[in-house]
């Protein structure tokens, strides 16, 4: 178990006295040690020296390294070297989780796989994330997310029939697959708890959260044999569900897919003979003749602005709301009233906005407790937890292992 680190706030984090060795590159593993960052794990973030980790250059700037690797430690490390290994096991034996996300393969490789690892530690969870998982006939293949986008059957479902499949504008893959990693730790830390288990293997793809969370798409299959064809923002499950044009040219979203929902938009239109139309009657009946019903819904929506609209639904309780970018939700009311986002101290810009912790917790909430880290800012100061020498740490330095 760690000790508080210097930027402990006293607070009453859930997962303080948890320390995480964070071994990840890019948008995964980062994602999952960032969300137990912000419950108060202790997560050293071990990254090459010179050379760090990738997510510090993804994008045009460093904004994904100050969101997700905030209220981490860096030590820069080689576990390469026979030396960087031998300091590694030091701190494996001082962990509750290792996250690694090098080809399925590599640590063994070097020496160090799990069997390694879990001898110097038998309480130690290993999150082994891969794009395609430790096992199976691609276990030995690069899996960058928009490989598992593309191949999950995520981008054959989203954008316009008479256009080309759509990968998302951001790292969707990567992002999930850190959520159910996230949760996967704390099952893992509980089984422990309760005596189930001491140590054990996550094997973490990212093709299994984002296939689990794309809907019930093998089973469906299975009971029609119908393959999804992509419908824009029409989709095949609910109508009228859609992005509606208004008529200063802006647009909003909306759902009423409930049947007590449809019958008030009916109502709200001026048409509550659509109720009762045969091609309407049921959300069968109008996802199968949408078309029709989205060109008439959608004629509604071009008579007013989009903020007219949004006032005339919202007094007829309809579920309509606003597409908004990053501007827009800065100083969104929500956003604002809810707190969404929080700005934080940064030493670079001074403050920075940033998503604040999620899920809430009523009696022991996350807290962001420092800055994202400096490559190696907190190298000496973990070596010397684990009993280093500053001779030592220099002569470390100087051959390039830290």
């Amino acid at each position: 178990m760690s000790q508080p680190t210097p930027f402990d706030d006293g607070s009453r984090s859930p997962l303080s006295g948890l320390r995480v060795l964070d071994l990840t590159r890019l948008a995964a593993g980062n994602m999952l040690t960032h969300m137990l960052a912000d419950f108060g794990a202790d997560v050293i973030k071990v990254e090459r020296p010179g050379v760090g980790d990738d997510l510090r250059r993804f994008g045009k700037h460093e904004s994904w390294w100050k969101e997700y690797s905030r209220s981490k430690r860096s030590l820069s490390l080689n576990p390469r070297s026979e030396e960087g290994q031998e300091i590694l096991l030091k701190l494996v034996k001082t962990a509750d989780v290792f996250v690694e996300n090098f080809v399925p393969g590599t640590l063994e490789k070097w020496s160090i796989g799990p069997d390694v690892l879990m001898e110097m530690n038998p309480d130690l969870v290993i999150v082994r994330v891969s794009g395609w998982g430790q096992t199976g006939p691609y276990a030995h293949k690069p899996g960058f997310g928009s490989l598992i986008e593309g191949m999950s059957g995520f981008a054959a479902m989203t954008g316009f029939a008479d256009r080309e499949p759509l990968l998302p504008p951001l790292a969707l893959a990567d992002m999930i697959a850190g959520l159910a990693g996230y949760g996967a730790v704390l099952a893992a830390l509980r089984a422990r708890d309760q005596g189930l288990a001491r140590g054990q293997v996550i094997d973490l793809s990212l093709f299994e959260p984002l296939f689990s969370v794309i809907g019930p798409t093998a089973t469906a299959y299975a009971i029609d044999g119908i393959v999804p064809k992509r419908s824009g923002n029409w989709g095949d499950i609910a109508a009228p569900r859609s992005v509606y044009e208004c008529a200063d040219g802006d647009y909003l979203a909306m759902s009423a897919t409930m049947q007590s929902m449809w019958e008030k938009l009916a109502d709200a239109i001026g048409q509550p003979e659509l109720i009762e139309d045969p091609r309407f009657l049921t959300n069968p009946d109008r996802v199968k003749n949408r078309a029709e019903l989205e060109a008439i819904v959608g004629a509604f929506f071009m008579r007013r602005t989009a903020a007219e609209n949004l006032a005339y639904f919202e007094e007829c309780g309809i579920t309509v709301g606003p597409i908004c970018d990053i501007s827009d939700l800065i100083a969104h009311p929500y956003t604002l009233g809810r707190e969404v986002i929080k700005t934080y101290a940064d030493p670079d810009h001074g403050t920075l906005p940033m998503h604040a912790p999620f899920p809430r917790l009523s009696e022991t909430p996350a807290t962001v407790r420092a800055p994202a880290p400096e490559q190696g800012q907190h190298s000496a100061e973990v070596l010397a937890e684990i009993g280093l020498s500053a001779d030592q740490i220099a002569a470390l330095r100087d051959k390039g292992i830290v």
